[in-house]
């Protein structure tokens, strides 16, 4: 476990070969951690193959025990600390009163004159005088608005240094692998006002080995890097406070990391946020070879069945033109996206897990439960169920100045970046939520997520859909000095345009997703808003054999 005088960055920034080192580490060592009793053969060799001693093993392995992630296996920076000391204690005496009575003065003599003092000193007691990088390094461990106040003056200090604030597969276990996909759902929503606002998104997860469904995301917007982070976090979670949510009285007990995901080549299951999370839970990723759709059969069948039961819901679209003939899909329309998304999960949950499928013989449901009894360990659970949400957010890297965090040209500030401010020149990660800008994620070196945000908390919260079309409309009037107050004026403004029109659908679309925006939590782990009271008894799911 890590210590407060020595940690390791589990960091998006973290060194390619450092972080391909301690994937290696944790492909020899998981095997270990498994075992209740280790043989001195198993432990002689795991050391041959990582070419660490013995010892180092079981340093390692206690470590990877304690915290099963990537990062605990990260290499430790060699050589002395940079907070050692090494000199005796007359020395140490000396260099810390020449510091601390001559070179923090308002005089501000130079290093040069410091050396020379600090030697004038150690001649008089017959000492060999430090060398000047001990002494340079003593001064930059000392707190920069220390050293300001000294040798500047406290005013000085505090402009300098103070915040700055402004107004085909064989697979035979449940977990061994999951795919995702993501497909346009054939039915028409409704807005809050019971009008057309077009065709949501769904995201699905199912487990190959069981055929049962681990997650889903609904949404109004494409697949994204967001859609992953929340349809695999709704896969990888227990469902149980995200069914009281939404007042499900239905059993949904599939969760657990998996150890493979299966996908395709979209760009979403390409990104830095999805490749780093997974290898930091111990996740393999697989794509499916281009042009090959079949390799990913199990989802696509699964999401066809979905539709074909869709096709039964008012507002369905069908699958094609010709299905469709003459069928009125937006004015026969009645379900809002959140009762769309609740009726999907009691057709799921309540019928298709309890239903025969065709190639299982059996439902989905006993196959999950029966290879549970058969794994020879319990499905793994992230320890802290927001942190692994947030570690497939999408993300970047930033500098954290004196006026705090800018990221879309948006400034962001909490009193946790005061220490950090200074060093102007050490980027950070920081994650966001692409539905609500209003707080970021600031990652620390140990890996914990700090909710920052905004400097001006009397902004509203924006999504990030909100936030581009600001940006194209400025743009198009030919702004060039886009501001933070510019942005937020274009998307209050074009909120009263959509108030007070919604004429036309992708209007009405439109409104809707800046409402949502609106009322969206500041809550990590998906499924957390909140669910109107409202009669839900034309949401029954459908009676299916298989899917």
């Amino acid at each position: 476990m890590a210590s407060t005088s020595q940690t390791w960055s589990r960091s998006q920034d973290v060194a390619q070969p450092q972080w391909e080192l301690a994937r290696a580490r944790a492909r020899v060592l998981q095997r270990l951690a498994e075992r209740p009793i280790l043989a001195a053969a198993a432990i002689d060799d795991a050391a041959k193959q990582l070419n660490l001693s013995r010892s180092s093993i079981y340093r390692l392995l206690a470590r990877y025990r304690s915290r099963p992630q990537i990062t605990s296996l990260l290499p430790k920076k060699r050589g002395r600390r940079e907070d050692s000391r090494c000199l005796d204690e007359l020395k140490e005496r000396i260099l810390n009163q020449a510091v601390q009575e001559f070179f923090l003065r308002r005089e501000r003599p130079r290093i040069s004159d410091l050396l020379l003092t600090i030697r004038t000193a150690c001649q008089e007691h017959n000492l060999e005088p430090p060398h000047y990088r001990t002494v340079t390094r003593r001064i930059k461990a000392l707190d920069p608005m220390v050293i300001a106040a000294k040798r500047f003056g406290t005013r000085k200090a505090q402009n300098l240094f103070e915040p700055v604030h402004c107004s085909h597969l064989d697979v035979f276990l449940p977990l061994e692998r999951v795919q995702i996909d993501h497909t346009l759902v054939d039915v028409v929503i409704v807005d809050e006002n019971r009008q057309p606002i077009g065709r949501p998104w769904l995201s699905l997860a199912v487990d190959v080995a069981s055929r049962t469904v681990m997650g889903l995301y609904v949404s109004l917007d494409a697949p994204s890097i967001l859609s992953v982070a929340m349809v695999l976090a709704h896969a990888v979670l227990p469902k149980e406070n995200w069914l009281a949510e939404r007042s499900l009285d239905v059993s949904w007990p599939v969760a657990g990391i998996p150890d493979l995901l299966h996908l395709d080549n979209g760009p979403e299951f390409d990104s830095a946020s999805l490749v780093r999370g997974a290898q930091e839970y111990g996740i393999e990723i697989e794509h499916r070879p281009v042009m090959k759709p079949h390799f990913g059969g199990h989802i696509e069948r699964l999401i066809g069945t979905v539709m074909g039961a869709v096709h039964l819901l008012p507002g369905t679209t069908f699958s094609n033109s010709t299905e469709k003939a003459d069928y009125p899909s937006e004015s026969t329309a009645r379900l809002t996206l959140s009762e769309l998304e609740r009726w999907l999960t009691l057709q799921i949950a309540g019928v298709y897990h309890h239903s025969v499928h065709s190639a299982l013989h059996r439902p989905p449901m006993d196959a999950w439960q029966d290879g549970l009894g058969r794994r020879s360990n319990a499905p793994r659970l992230p320890s802290d169920h927001e942190q692994f949400f947030r570690d497939f957010l999408p993300g970047e890297l930033r500098l954290v100045r004196r006026d705090g965090i800018r990221l879309f040209n948006i400034h962001y500030w909490d009193n946790v970046l005061t220490a950090l401010s200074a060093h102007s020149k050490r980027k950070f990660v920081v994650k966001y939520d692409p539905r609500n800008l209003s707080h970021i994620y600031f990652q620390d070196r140990e890996g914990a997520y700090w909710p920052i945000p905004y400097r001006d908390l009397r902004l509203p919260p924006i999504s990030l859909w909100e936030h581009r079309e600001a940006m194209k409309a400025l743009k198009a009037k030919g702004r060039k000095d886009i501001n933070e107050k510019l942005i937020f004026d274009s998307i209050v403004e074009q909120r009263n345009i959509l108030e007070r029109s919604r004429k036309t659908l992708r209007q009405r679309r439109d409104a809707e997703r800046s409402k949502r925006a609106e009322k969206q939590p500041l809550l990590s782990v998906p499924g957390t808003q909140d669910v109107a009271e409202q009669d839900y008894s034309h949401l029954l799911p459908f009676k299916v054999e298989q899917w």
